[in-house]
């Protein structure tokens, strides 16, 4: 089973990490960390990602794992959109975590499909052709994209129930002991106070502007 994670600079480094530990487990999986050059990626907190591949390295994959971030320049970028469109006519699945849906739909692959992504920007799906669904993970085929950041676990292990097994999946999410008790029900936009939800789309507006 192999599997390639895009990496690009600014990127949030738990939309990979956390799916990466997760698949990374399955018997037999490798794991390709791919991007425009091979070298060191820092993500939008600063921290240092090693890309082993460049794009032409990886002409074929079992499944595509796009991250999200600060995703704007990947979106502009026609090396990354082109790689994806050729890498995704051979996946079994093709998935995002977070923003990184958006790159999908940049890269002309969402169209007519139900997708998710981030709270924040979930409205700017329908520019692509997709159908938002306001789910953690939604699978639509092959595509599978998950809704901000830690949710990118989730779709982790729901595709490992699918390549795998559920025994699998069960028993990689008893490993990682995962079994969240958020301390505060503030996870959603359903569940945060209208304060919480104005402080955050304050926050991420200034996330979006920081360079």
């Amino acid at each position: 089973m192999q599997i390639a994670i895009l990496l690009y600079n600014n990127m949030t480094a738990l939309d990979a990490i956390g799916p990466y530990d997760v698949l990374s487990r399955i018997p037999r999986a490798t794991v390709r960390w791919v991007a425009t050059e091979v070298g060191p990626i820092r993500t939008d907190a600063g921290l240092g990602l090693i890309a082993d591949y460049q794009l032409d390295d990886v002409a074929r994959t079992d499944v595509l794992l796009v991250p999200g971030g600060k995703q704007d320049e990947a979106m502009r970028d026609e090396r990354v959109l082109s790689w994806i469109r050729d890498v995704h006519q051979h996946t079994r699945y093709t998935t995002s975590v977070c923003t990184g849906s958006l790159i999908l739909g940049a890269a002309g692959i969402l169209k007519g499909v139900k997708a998710t992504t981030h709270w924040y920007v979930h409205p700017q799906l329908r520019r692509y052709g997709a159908r938002p669904v306001r789910k953690r993970v939604v699978r639509h085929g092959k595509i599978v994209t998950a809704a901000g950041v830690s949710a990118g676990i989730d779709m982790a292990l729901q595709l490992t129930g699918r390549i795998a097994s559920s025994a699998v999946a069960k028993t990689i999410q008893l490993g990682i002991e995962y079994d969240p008790e958020p301390p505060y029900d503030s996870g959603s936009l359903e569940a945060a106070s209208l304060p919480i939800r104005w402080l955050s789309r304050v926050a991420m507006l200034l996330y979006s502007r920081k360079s």
